[in-house]
């Protein structure tokens, strides 16, 4: 079964799950890329502000394609309880070539069931496998056995 990880990360910390992901289960990864500049403190409060406006962002043409893959698995950070715009904004334009997805996050608090909720309802269909790790579990590489759960729940589905 081919597999594909597309993520948004505005600080490295999402992307780092996506890669470990993309390894243990060598899976093909795309970085999804938003138009707009989100870095720093003013980056970080539009962020917040759009995520929870539900706004849609400009991203970057993405060069794999959702529906050559039986599964994408989509990684966002948690803005303000909801998922980034840049994951909005590729649900939205593939939402009808996803046949079978899989969510993860990264947050500070909470938030992910919410988003996640909203991801499963833009898609049609509810995911395989959800995974919510807290920022400070990923920086502090303690996060391998929640994972693993995650990367089980998989197998079952790709196997």
């Amino acid at each position: 079964m081919k597999t594909l990880i597309v993520y948004y990360s505005r600080t490295g910390t999402t992307k780092r799950v996506a890669e470990a992901i993309a390894e243990k289960l060598g899976a093909d990864l795309e970085e999804i890329v938003d138009k707009k500049d989100r870095k720093g403190a003013m980056g970080y409060l539009t962020a917040g502000r759009d995520a929870t406006l539900r706004r849609l962002t400009e991203i970057e043409p993405l060069k794999k394609r959702a529906e050559d893959y039986d599964l994408v698995i989509i990684g966002t950070p948690i803005w303000s309880w909801n998922m980034s715009v840049a994951v909005r904004a590729y649900l939205s334009l593939n939402k009808e070539a996803l046949k079978r997805t899989a969510f993860f996050s990264t947050m500070s608090g909470s938030g992910h069931e919410r988003a996640f909720r909203e991801m499963a309802d833009i898609v049609i269909g509810a995911p395989v496998a959800t995974l919510g790790l807290l920022t400070k579990e990923v920086v502090g590489d303690n996060y391998a056995a929640k994972l693993e759960g995650f990367i089980n729940e998989i197998n079952k589905v790709i196997r």
